[in-house]
């Protein structure tokens, strides 16, 4: 009969989105807009089947979907007194009627009983007592035992008392008067009759049914949860059809961050910088425990709605960890590896530091914990942008999809889009021995290899750099106050035009992402990662993972020491006399020996140099000098910072040098460049080369033809003709270079 006549299988329920303790955090109407909330066999406690059974269908349990008996007793009832004294109708007969829901007349009636003999012969009496329990009425749009226990006591109903059991047992007959919060007297004295009735046929315990008629109600209809409404909004999106997502969020953490978040935030409206968002995530696990897309969900002024844990927005300065881990990997330097932070141009892309100064020969460990961009995009060069790019994408970072053809040196800087979910799993694998996971959501997320990121020697080695405290991303007021600075590696950033500030932090515990700024896109010039994003990391580190013990990340066995020297970061030679020890990783890392010492020929009062092939008979001597890279030389020039330098090279002596020839910094290879005319300002070009450290003065040719001869780190200036140029460099070891310029006209 059920081919012939199907039941209604599917009945709409109301999405409810649960924390990993099952407790609700948020839920969505049906979509017939009905608060009918699907209750699990587990909520149902013994009190409740028995006050349901007891009052609805005391033979519910012996039936075939219809009680004869009660039938014929309302029939002749009903027949005796005109009118209708008392109902035939069993639990299965309501969930049919509930289901199909009709007028009542006789003919429906025996649909009803139709109906009822179907769900009988479908369902185990278990699951139509469940049926029962999830569509029973409550007044208005209410519907189910748990939606009205949520509702009208603020409880799950195996957490309801007696009192309440019972009162939510006789309202479905009287919905409209016995209605919680409308007529408390009337509910009050409804419950009692049918609790001293259970207390003469012995249902529960005399002490249990006495407390019960003591207990008050205290009972109005009140608001449903809502713990985390943008996440809950995902996956009410992600889900539409489950009617119970059961999530991986710790509620206690997730009150934790609603509370910190919703105060830090309101501190920040005085600067201008009206949204928050932040992510939780356990290192451990893999799991999302607290979700925050804004600090104010209901600010529609400030697009509170707006899920900021997944909108695109400029990173700053949090992927330079990344970049430094590919080259710790690649096995072209280590923390203790000196990089020139010095100006440089890339083909017209000139990085700046964000303070605009320069700090010549630094390690990379200080390169990364002061965050210098400078740096960083030299780091980038080296290693090559498509290396970079294909550890995103392993990462899940969706916009380098899209727009991977277009992304230059200027990513490291903040050049692209990210999302903070994206950034924070990031970091996460910097805990986690270099292996990146995608977060689990869902408790049934389980199947999650993982990718390899970087070994866990990089991963180490750039987390312990970012372990120090010591560092321009501390925040001014933490560090003059008394607040807890906890345990966790950490990396801040601010993007260009100050429109978002990130602190990203991690122990081997949890990595939190946090980002300030407006969704609007409106910059603010207080807004930076250090000064206004970390003290809510901190914050928040110490709320969840106060100083645990168990935080500390562990040096992994691929890691190793070794003595280098403090000049270079490379193996020491004899001369050199400051060693540190320094991080490497074994078969990986460059073994090459330190040069920053070159042994130089001269002669005895030190005012010529001799390369061997111009060495003379006798009165020589050898002395060491400092082997800088031509950078350093030209920063060094232009900012008149003294060094020693090496004598000029006798000029007796007329070998041409091909090594180390000059570079030419003011003009690119194959560029065009556009000039305005003016007859009494004629536009001029600049000349500037980067020379070797054993160089006094380069010559600079126009065509072929000799321009003028300078000092190095003289600039000098030309005044260009229309059309192709050529322009040659040579220095006073005879070393040339050339490029090639197109000039037009404006």
């Amino acid at each position: 009969m059920n081919i012939v006549f199907p039941l209604r299988e599917k009945i709409p329920y109301s999405q409810q989105i649960v924390a990993s303790d099952k407790t609700l955090m948020y839920a969505f109407l049906s979509a017939d807009d009905k608060w009918r909330m699907l209750v699990q066999p587990e909520e149902i406690n013994q009190q409740l089947r028995k006050a349901i059974i007891y009052k609805e269908d005391r033979y519910f349990y012996y039936h075939f979907g219809v009680n004869p008996i009660a039938i014929l007793r309302a029939a002749f009832n009903n027949t005796i007194y005109q009118r209708r004294t008392s109902g035939a109708s069993t639990i299965t007969m309501q969930v049919a009627r509930l289901m199909y829901p009709k007028k009542r007349t006789y003919l429906n009636k025996f649909t009803e009983m139709f109906r009822s003999f179907q769900l009988e012969w479908k369902y185990s009496k278990e699951e139509i007592l469940n049926l029962y329990f999830n569509l029973v009425p409550y007044g208005g749009n209410i519907e189910g035992v748990k939606a009205a226990s949520l509702i009208y006591f603020g409880r799950k109903p195996d957490k309801m008392s007696l009192a309440q059991i019972v009162s939510l047992a006789i309202i479905p007959n009287r919905p409209g008067t016995l209605r919680p919060g409308t007529n408390t007297d009337e509910l009050v004295k409804a419950r009692n009759k049918w609790l001293q009735k259970m207390k003469v046929d012995k249902l529960f315990s005399d002490e249990l049914i006495d407390d019960a008629l003591n207990e008050p109600i205290d009972a109005k209809r009140s608001e449903l949860p809502k713990f985390a409404p943008h996440f809950s909004l995902r996956m009410h999106n992600q889900y539409p059809d489950m009617p119970i997502v059961y999530t991986n969020i710790n509620l206690h953490h997730q009150q934790q961050l609603n509370t910190i978040a919703e105060k830090y935030s309101k501190r920040l409206h005085g600067y201008g910088i009206y949204n928050a968002s932040v992510m939780i995530l356990n290192n451990r696990t893999h799991t999302v425990e607290a979700y925050l897309g804004s600090a104010d969900f209901a600010d529609m002024l400030h697009s509170g709605q707006v899920d900021g844990v997944v909108a695109v927005r400029s990173p700053g300065s949090t992927l330079k960890p990344l970049v430094y881990s590919i080259a710790f990997d690649n096995g072209l330097m280590t923390p203790k590896s000196m990089i020139a932070d010095v100006p440089v141009n890339f083909d017209g892309y000139a990085p700046e530091n964000y303070n605009s100064k320069f700090n010549g020969n630094v390690t990379i460990e200080y390169a990364l914990a002061n965050s210098l961009n400078i740096p960083a995009v030299k780091t980038l060069n080296m290693v090559g942008i498509r290396s970079l790019t294909d550890k995103m994408k392993l990462a899940g970072f969706g916009q380098v999809l899209h727009s991977e053809g277009s992304i230059g040196l200027s990513v490291v800087l903040g050049g692209c889009g990210v999302k903070l979910e994206e950034m924070t799993t990031l970091f996460s694998a910097f805990a986690n021995g270099g292996k990146f996971y995608r977060p689990h959501f869902l408790q049934s997320d389980t199947l999650n290899a993982p990718v390899q990121l970087m070994t866990p020697a990089a991963a180490y080695m750039t987390a312990d750099i970012l372990s120090q405290v010591n560092r321009p991303e501390l925040p001014t007021d933490v560090a003059s106050s008394a607040m807890h600075i906890p345990k966790i590696a950490w990396k801040t950033g601010t993007s260009y035009g100050r429109r978002d500030a990130w602190s990203i932090g991690f122990n081997s515990d949890y990595t939190i992402g946090v980002w300030l700024g407006n969704f609007s896109g409106e910059g603010v010039p207080e807004l930076t990662g250090a000064e206004m994003a970390t003290p809510l990391l901190f914050e928040l580190f110490n709320a969840i993972d106060y100083n645990s013990a168990k935080s500390r990340i562990v040096s992994p066995e691929d890691l190793d020491f070794r003595l280098v020297c403090s000049e270079s970061g490379m193996l020491p030679e004899d001369n050199c006399l400051n060693r540190v020890i320094n991080y490497y990783i074994p078969q990986v890392t460059s073994i090459r020996r330190c040069d920053h010492l070159k042994k130089v020929f001269i002669n005895s009062d030190s005012t010529f140099s001799y390369y061997t092939s111009c060495l003379p008979a006798n009165g020589y001597k050898t002395a060491e000098y400092p082997n800088l890279d031509p950078d350093i030389l030209s920063y060094y020039e232009s900012e008149k910072i003294s060094y020693r330098k090496i004598p000029p090279h006798n000029p007796k002596c007329e070998r041409v040098f091909t090594e180390f020839e000059p570079r030419i910094t003011s003009l690119l290879n194959k560029k065009e460049y556009t000039v305005e005319r003016d007859e009494k300002h004629p536009p001029q070009l600049l000349l500037a080369a980067n020379v070797s450290n054993d160089v006094s003065q380069v010559y600079w040719y126009i065509n072929d033809r000799f321009y003028k001869s300078a000092m190095t780190g003289e600039d000098v200036f030309f005044v260009p003709e229309v059309g192709k140029i050529k322009i040659s460099c040579s220095d006073d070891k005879g070393r040339n270079s050339n490029i090639a310029i197109t000039v037009k006209d404006f």
